[in-house]
């Protein structure tokens, strides 16, 4: 595990109030998991940050490493690890997601 990774990695999360790792950007989504949940955070009018983990493979390997999660997109809440696509797009559906963002005062529609 590549220590510089993990603190860059843990930099942007306790930077930025949302941060979706994802493959490719928010404005060119590199694969349909990503898009959705694109999709779902535009939807909702929610700033965030987003980190292209095609940039680097010690990126792309590191944030699965930082939370145990093999798969990406993954998106954090005021530090918080909320999830992948399948639980955001669920989480969505449902109306928790806005519940997560209410509690943690994050901005949305």
């Amino acid at each position: 595990m590549n220590e510089t990774v993990q603190n860059n990695i843990k930099d942007i999360v306790d930077q930025n109030d949302v941060v979706l790792f994802m493959k490719g950007t928010k404005v060119q989504p590199e694969c349909g998991f990503s898009n959705a949940v694109v999709n779902a955070l535009s939807f909702m009018n929610i700033e965030y940050k987003d980190v292209n983990v095609l940039e680097s493979d010690e990126l792309r390997q590191g944030i699965k490493d930082f939370t145990n999660w093999p798969t990406i997109p993954q998106l954090y809440v005021k530090g918080e690890f909320i999830g992948g696509c399948d639980i955001i797009l669920d989480m969505h559906k449902t109306g928790e997601l806005s519940e997560v963002l209410k509690e943690k005062n994050i901005a949305h529609d």
